[in-house]
């Protein structure tokens, strides 16, 4: 069994131990010490990394009889060896998982939720409440609570017993495993069950922001971050608001009005651009229709446009085929985008099939698309070739 020397003390940063064994496993080295400072990936906390021998160590596991495994990049040889934690990953590591003790304990305390699952990710942390509903009342109030013991500088201490000893000491979770366990105490507000590591006073978490709120299946998953992570995601915020208010020439504090009156005229504008596209398409389908020729299919519109969007060739389509025996056979010189049409259930376009005529006509163009009999829609890699295949489609449509 290795020894856990982070249980007594999360703020061992180097350590002296021996090598016990040093194995290869797909592509590493296994390596088993009989002391460790280094926390394996348990309890919803990744693992530490640093080196060992000098040598880094890419991933800490716990392994089935409890004893420590460490996944080196390079073989170690058995005997003393010297480790050392990577310090930034660990008071990270500390300050979230102590945030999450504390923002737990906020939360049964103040509203009777339970957490039933925590997870300390890369970016941020989450907890799983079970709770009928969260409101934004609950998660102001438990993220106020909560930096309010963080400020206070509450005393972190670690305990040990059996899970009698632990019940009967107030810990809030019962552990069915047997022999000595470890358990955290916030002073005057949590008792918890835990083997990861902690801060030694709560005020080492600075400070505490809930980032997120979203149902999860039968519970709510709150997102936060603690210490270094909170500075840094307000540092992050402050200066995206701050480009948001340049930009829109405004105070920080109008960035949301002057955004949303933006949407607001956006919308304006867009349906503006709306109403006038569908009397451009009106007009150049009457002029297109003008000048088409008929044929033993009926009138037939080929045409390629030069800044047709493929929205708008759908639009222009539309209203061609709106007209009685009308096959549309339409295409853009800046996008590549093309629309085949015909009348539906004119007797006259009977023989025309225009999924067919479309994946015929684009094929020599390196073209893709499909659709049905009336309609088919697709495009061409090269929109300089928009003449070429309206030409195409025209003849193969005329024979």
């Amino acid at each position: 069994m290795t020894e856990r020397l982070y249980y007594k003390d999360s703020y061992l940063r180097a350590f002296d131990a021996n090598v016990i064994s040093c194995e290869p496993e797909s592509g590493r080295w296994k390596v088993h010490l009989d002391r460790t400072a280094f926390y394996p990936t348990s309890g919803g906390q990744p693992h530490d990394t640093g080196t060992l021998g000098g040598i880094p160590v890419v991933e800490v596991a716990e392994a089935e009889d409890h004893s420590v495994v460490h996944y080196l990049s390079a073989e170690l040889r058995p005997g003393p060896v010297r480790g050392e934690i990577d310090w930034s990953r660990r008071i990270d590591h500390m300050q979230q998982h102590t945030g999450q003790h504390l923002l737990s304990a906020v939360f049964l305390e103040l509203f009777q939720f339970p957490t039933v699952s925590f997870h300390l990710g890369r970016e941020s942390s989450t907890i799983d409440l079970q709770a009928p509903e969260i409101v934004v009342r609950h998660i102001e109030q438990a993220e106020r609570r909560t930096n309010e013991v963080i400020l206070e500088d509450r005393v972190v201490t670690v305990r040990f017993g059996t899970a009698q000893e632990l019940e009967e000491a107030g810990v809030r979770k019962k552990v069915e495993r047997e022999g000595i366990l470890r358990a955290i105490e916030i002073e005057g507000v949590d008792r918890q069950p835990c083997g990861g590591t902690h801060l030694a006073r709560t005020g080492e978490a600075g400070l505490l922001l809930i980032r997120k709120l979203e149902r999860r299946r039968e519970a709510w998953r709150l997102e936060f971050v603690c210490g270094y992570r909170a500075l840094a995601m307000a540092r992050g915020d402050f200066e995206t608001l701050s480009q948001a208010a340049t930009l829109l020439s405004c105070g920080s504090p109008a960035v949301p009005s002057a955004i949303s009156k933006m949407l607001d005229e956006r919308k304006t504008q867009h349906t503006a651009s709306k109403k006038l596209e569908e009397r451009l398409a009106d007009h150049e389908a009457r002029a297109l229709l003008a000048a088409a020729a008929n044929s033993a299919l009926g009138r037939i519109v080929a045409a390629a446009l030069d800044d047709a969007t493929p929205a708008y060739l759908a639009m222009l389509a539309s209203k061609l085929t709106a007209e009685a025996k009308v096959i549309a056979v339409l295409a853009s010189r800046a996008t590549g985008h093309i629309v085949f049409a015909q009348t539906k259930g004119a007797a006259g376009a009977a023989a025309a099939d225009m999924n067919a005529l479309l994946r015929e006509a684009a094929k020599e163009f390196g073209g893709k698309g499909g659709g049905a009999k009336d309609f088919a829609q697709g495009s061409i890699p090269v929109p300089a070739q928009a003449d070429a295949l309206v030409a195409k489609a025209r003849g193969i449509l005329t024979g």
